[in-house]
């Protein structure tokens, strides 16, 4: 089928919502469809249409929908700068016991030696990725090793290179990695590979999906990360089992790592404090569950001025 939908004023995009029976003051949905596109709000409509129909439920109400837009874009705030923490560690980690189990800081280069977890096209396909973040990286230390050490090395020592990969790059180096690497990786966490392996994936799409100002607020994850087993994380079930394929699982895998990356961080006490600021969202919706507060996950907060 042909698309020949023409392009609508934005007064003409304001006045097809107020006919599909959206309520508010004209000239303020103007304003605002104005600064920000309505295909990015109509994620937040969505819920309040009629089953089967472009229609809206009666009372549906612009300022409610504006709010729930409002919530996204501080939420993604606070889910970057979790993620920022938790990624600078997982470098950190990654970096140093790649280099410690091979005795050298250019082994991940080493195809396929390095990385048993890739098949060939995937190493490939990784170092390449490597190579060309390391060629437009602008950083000083860059240079300066291209310029002492260049004529000797055409990659990047690992502690280095991680630090100018991509969150993509650094999670598919984890996954690559030997069993042992990952293991030790993972053991900063406290948890085994295979639950932090799938930890890296869901977080490096949700960064992506802030990056791109993407909504969180109910919405199903593509990539749903594995939640602890409870006989061994009961802390994880208490007293509510995590849904894996909402945004409080990545929120909670945030909290549990903050424990350990930055155990002293307000973070926790900054998403209360969101959600208290906007009563009226559906948290049922992100996947909290009623008494989420009590969880064992979130108790015995740790508080400084950070």
């Amino acid at each position: 089928m042909k698309y020949d939908k023409p392009p609508l004023s934005i007064e003409s995009q304001v006045d097809r919502l107020i006919a599909r029976g959206l309520e508010g003051d004209r000239s303020l949905m103007i304003d605002r469809i104005r600064a920000v596109n309505y295909y990015r709000l109509s994620g937040y409509l969505y819920p309040y249409r009629i089953s089967d129909s472009d229609s809206f439920r009666a009372g549906t109400e612009f300022e409610i929908v504006w709010n729930h837009y409002a919530f996204d874009r501080r939420l993604r705030l606070l889910m970057m700068d979790a993620i920022e923490r938790i990624e600078i560690a997982v470098r950190t980690q990654l970096a140093f016991h790649h280099a410690s189990a091979y005795g050298s800081g250019f082994a991940y280069a080493d195809l396929p030696l390095s990385l048993p977890g890739l098949n060939i096209q995937e190493c490939t396909s990784l170092i390449n990725r490597i190579r060309n973040e390391k060629l437009r990286s602008k950083d000083v230390f860059v240079s300066h090793f291209n310029n002492k050490y260049g004529d000797q090395h055409y990659f990047l020592p690992i502690w280095m290179a991680v630090e100018t990969m991509s969150f993509g790059s650094v999670q598919r180096l984890f996954k690559g990695a030997s069993s042992q690497v990952k293991k030790n990786t993972a053991d900063y966490f406290k948890m085994p590979h295979q639950v932090i392996g799938s930890w890296l994936h869901a977080l490096s799409v949700v960064r992506n999906q802030c990056a791109h100002h993407g909504r969180l607020w109910n919405k199903e994850l593509g990539v749903k990360p594995k939640i602890p087993r409870a006989r061994d994380y009961p802390d994880w079930h208490n007293p509510d089992s995590i849904c894996n394929n909402r945004i409080y699982a990545v929120l909670s895998i945030c909290r549990y790592c903050l424990k350990i990356v930055a155990p002293q961080s307000r973070w926790p006490l900054h998403l209360m404090q969101l959600l208290d600021d906007f009563p009226d969202i559906s948290v049922q919706k992100m996947g909290f569950s009623e008494n989420w507060r009590d969880a064992a996950l979130w108790k015995t907060l740790q508080i400084s001025d950070d």
